[in-house]
């Protein structure tokens, strides 16, 4: 089975977070999209979290700690991204924001990238459309159609029936992800 590799952006503050619950699922349904497609996904989850002194310290002191360094080289080879972030004013996190600001500004021209956030009400869900999807569109990522919010309603709610629509949109992005990793050569 041909092999491609798939990084996993998870930015949530907590421990455990509903944005590395939303991170892994998409995951999840990505490797099976992509197993269902004769390739191999090799996982990498990138939890920003445990970066944020590095990160700090690369912002400050312009230094690269070994551990940023593997991150950030990991999402510059990758075959395809899953960037997920909790919603914080209205935008993703200063800390996902952050770790984005370190790359390369060349790291993700052309990279398929599915984008997820997660918050505390709906009314966020529009982050993905107005702050998401332009900041990976301006990195010249390919950033896929559908983008997935999840909010605590989405998570299972009466019979399941919020966490049916939360695994349909999961599994349609992951589909996405698939198809257009499968549809090019590995990086």
């Amino acid at each position: 089975m041909e092999r491609r590799s798939l990084v996993v952006l998870s930015a949530g503050l907590g421990q455990p977070s509903s944005t590395r619950l939303l991170a892994d699922r998409l995951a999840a349904g990505a490797v099976d999209a992509l197993a269902g497609r004769g390739l191999e996904a090799e996982t990498t989850v990138v939890e920003v979290r445990d970066l944020a002194r590095d990160l700090a310290d690369h912002l400050i002191a312009n230094a690269t700690s070994p551990a940023l360094r593997t991150a950030l080289d990991a999402v510059a080879g990758a075959d395809a991204v899953v960037a997920v972030t909790p919603v914080f004013a209205a935008s993703y996190s200063g800390l996902f924001k952050t770790f984005v600001d370190a790359l390369d500004r060349d790291a993700l021209t052309g990279v398929p990238v599915v984008v997820g956030a997660t918050a505390g009400t709906q009314r966020h869900s529009l982050v993905l459309e107005h702050a998401m999807r332009p900041l990976f569109a301006h990195l010249r990522a390919l950033v896929l159609p559908t983008a997935v919010f999840a909010a605590p309603e989405d998570w299972g709610g009466e019979a399941g029936r919020s966490g049916d629509a939360l695994s349909a949109r999961v599994s349609r992005a992951a589909g996405e992800l698939a198809e257009v990793v499968a549809g090019r050569p590995a990086r």
